[in-house]
């Protein structure tokens, strides 16, 4: 059948099963909109504040249900606007598809209006980019991008469209997608050598990391785990892949992790890392990281083998079917010793439940969201303080249920994703939790949890600075406070009223239950504003290129 390239556009998304696309129109993208408003009954568009706040959602929807997230904008600014977020997913190995508009083919190269070569400026942080000067490329075009998204280590994938490639004609016939590549896990040498060090092991620790979540491996892992009774430490990323409450998981690894995972990695003599790539933030100092063991890295991406930290032994593929392969393989062990020394390490330099005057403390906030939500729903996070105290304290039960900037770091990040994440399951809470310097750069994004009704509880922990800066100046730069104490006035109570949402504030311990049970009976979105003390602190803290043994357990 004949179609324009914007119905196109619209029928290779339905061909890929995309029912949800997150984007904000213009001048380029005419055609493309106009044809989706035409398609409207078969996907439906979430129109956000701004690009880069829908370039996020389809972030965080990806991360929440495992699809490709799919963004749409116009040319020029509309498409520089999401080079944050798709930098985010890039570096967390999210899958997206972004489609974004640019001027006539022959107005390309010639600063045009609202002309910019997008193509390029991503090629450093997408896998793959593409600019289609032909209809007839378009639809193999989008075919590849949600192929290359979702194939192997996966990311984000972008498709450059000019306004008269949409409005062109051409013959266009339906395909089924492909199944998905199979990475064969090839490595029998490898395999025979990693069973070999495991089961002569008498102090292993399992590494695990985000890519045991991308390629739905949890319950392998947990396999893995319980068979050769293995301690569990997890990166930011992998938070999820085993229960909180597991026996066996240990927490959060690296520079706001526990004392118990430092000491976990410090005195185990073999480490299999799991989908994880021994980052700054885990690995200080990767010279010393693990040096007393012997090292087993699992991973789907070949490019990630001894980057970081030099390996004893390695296994290219996906890290579910690797554990398959020596689940079937490595001996039934029992380290009941090595596990009661971790329960004693784990009571030692706990993080400090600090009272700090009159203030609320951020632990009794997240304690009592553990209480009030169930297994299955979601938790958004921006980044600084209140992200690290998170991935201490909160409950993560599940994969996929921690929606957080792990390797990029982006503040800003969280609405965006709460939005993604309660549009892909809309019966599920969605909680954000966010500082007030966090929630400042992309707080616009509360119109668009008002227009849809989407109701995410965001929980503002606002000390009034900027808080995680603000400690570093405390350790490493004699209090020297610069631009960490901003004094602004914001009432977020106020604010939220200002975009329709119930708005809260919360300061006293005593009402906290009372506060988020109204919260969260409220058939849409509310806005809570907790306020805590400036000199709030996240520890335990590993200083950077330092390990366990220079912990710091006070300021």
């Amino acid at each position: 059948m004949q179609l324009t390239g914007a119905e196109i556009i619209c029928e290779c998304l339905i061909e890929q099963g995309v029912d949800t696309v997150f984007g904000y129109p213009g001048g380029a993208a005419l055609n493309t909109y106009d044809a989706l408003y035409k398609y409207s009954d078969k996907i439906k568009h979430i129109l956000t504040a701004h690009e880069q706040g829908a370039a996020h959602a389809a972030d965080g929807y990806a991360r929440a249900t495992g699809k490709v997230g799919v963004c749409m904008t116009t040319s020029g600014p509309g498409a520089t606007n999401t080079v944050t977020a798709i930098a985010t997913a890039n570096i967390d190995s999210i899958p997206m598809v972004i489609i974004t508009g640019n001027v006539n083919t022959g107005l390309l190269g010639r600063d045009s209006f609202q002309e910019v070569d997008i193509v390029n400026i991503v090629k450093p942080i997408t896998k793959a980019s593409y600019l289609v000067t032909r209809i007839e490329d378009l639809a193999p075009a989008i075919r590849v991008a949600f192929a290359r998204a979702n194939d192997g280590r996966k990311g984000p994938v972008l498709i450059d469209v000019p306004k008269d490639i949409t409005a062109q004609m051409t013959d266009f016939k339906s395909l089924t997608p492909p199944p998905k590549r199979v990475i064969e896990v090839d490595n029998a040498d490898k395999i025979a050598k990693a069973v070999e060090l495991i089961n002569n092991s008498r102090y292993p620790v399992i590494y695990a990391g985000g890519g045991v979540i991308s390629a739905d491996a949890s319950e392998q892992l947990i396999e893995f785990a319980e068979k050769i009774d293995a301690p569990v430490c997890c990166s930011l990323m992998g938070l999820g892949c085993i229960p909180s409450t597991h026996r066996l998981n240990m927490g959060n690894l690296g520079m706001h992790g526990t004392y118990a995972t430092g000491m976990a990695t410090e005195k185990c003599d073999l480490i299999i890392a799991c989908g994880a790539r021994f980052s700054d933030r885990v690995a200080g100092n990767p010279k010393k990281f693990g040096e007393q063991a012997n090292i087993i890295q699992i991973d789907i991406d070949e490019n990630e083998i001894d980057k970081n930290v030099t390996t004893d032994n390695h296994i290219i593929g996906d890290v579910g079917e690797v554990l398959e392969i020596l689940n079937n393989h490595v001996e039934r062990q029992n380290h009941t010793q090595w596990l009661v020394q971790l329960e004693i390490w784990k009571g030692e330099h706990v993080a400090p439940r600090e009272k700090l005057g009159d203030y609320m403390s951020a632990l009794d906030v997240l304690l009592t969201i553990n209480k009030k939500k169930a297994p299955e729903d979601i938790i958004a996070t921006d980044v600084g303080q209140h992200q690290m105290w998170v991935a201490q304290f909160s409950e993560i039960e599940r994969p996929r249920t921690l929606l957080t900037s792990g390797g990029m770091g982006t503040m800003g990040f969280g609405l965006g994703a709460a939005i993604g994440a309660q549009c892909g399951f809309p019966r599920k809470k969605v909680f954000l939790i966010t500082g007030d310097g966090s929630f400042h750069m992309n707080l616009n994004e509360l119109v668009t949890l008002k227009s849809y009704n989407l109701p995410v509880v965001v929980v503002v922990l606002n000390n009034g600075v900027l808080g995680m800066v603000r400690q570093w100046q405390k350790l490493f730069y004699g209090n020297r406070f610069s631009q960490t104490d901003p004094k602004r006035a914001t009432d977020f109570v106020k604010v939220a009223e200002g975009f329709g949402i119930p708005g809260f504030k919360l300061d006293k311990t005593e009402d906290i239950e009372e506060v988020f049970d109204k919260a969260m009976g409220l058939n849409g979105p509310a806005v809570i504003d907790c306020i805590i003390s400036p000199d709030a602190n996240v520890l335990p803290m590993i200083p950077p290129g330092k390990t366990v043994n220079e912990i710091v357990t006070e300021m």
